[in-house]
């Protein structure tokens, strides 16, 4: 699944959207621990990441070469500023309609409309894919994300009032989102 756009941020910036490759793997890397690093919001820690960088090289690769999942990269200035995909839930015949969308963007990114732009890459591409619907979770305190998926389409389906374990405050809520598509 390929996907190439270049956007124009709130502060005028020019951010290309495209799929992360193979060499990109080390920025991708850096980035997901950064990210991982400066929210509460995202479900694992830097410390956890189960990927090195050439893993991420690999996993770059793979997607880039998928015909139904994709992991998009948002670069300002040459720096890998977010990260967003989709992923299959399954490929048995009762979930194979059905995928999973992933975003995050680094802190100082927030606010210009990447996560917004890496959004409607993602639900472009599941359609394009041919998935039905478009599955997400999200920290109930996040209510920037949550209305940012609202106003794209996205609904609540249930809540898990203990979904993560936060080692900064405890138990947080997750909302289950998805969009129709």
């Amino acid at each position: 699944m390929k996907y190439y756009k270049i956007i124009e941020l709130k502060n005028g910036m020019k951010c290309c959207l495209r799929n992360g490759i193979e060499s990109d793997g080390q920025f991708v890397f850096e980035n997901f621990n950064l990210t991982h690093e400066e929210t509460d919001y995202l479900l694992s820690y830097p410390d956890e990441n189960s990927f090195d960088a050439i893993q991420e090289r690999q996993f770059l690769k793979e997607k880039a070469e998928s015909e139904n999942e994709i992991e998009i990269i948002a670069v300002v200035n040459g720096v890998v500023a977010g990260t967003a995909g989709i992923e299959a839930v399954g490929t048995k015949y009762k979930v194979r309609h059905r995928a999973e969308l992933g975003i995050s963007v680094a802190k100082e990114f927030w606010g210009l409309g990447i996560g917004r732009a890496l959004m409607d890459a993602c639900i472009e591409c599941a359609r394009q894919a041919g998935y039905v619907q478009l599955e997400l979770d999200v920290v109930s305190e996040n209510s920037r994300a949550i209305s940012m998926y609202e106003k794209a389409g996205f609904e609540e389906y249930g809540r898990n009032p203990k979904g993560f374990n936060s080692r900064i405050t405890g138990f947080q809520e997750i909302v289950y989102m998805r969009l129709e598509l």
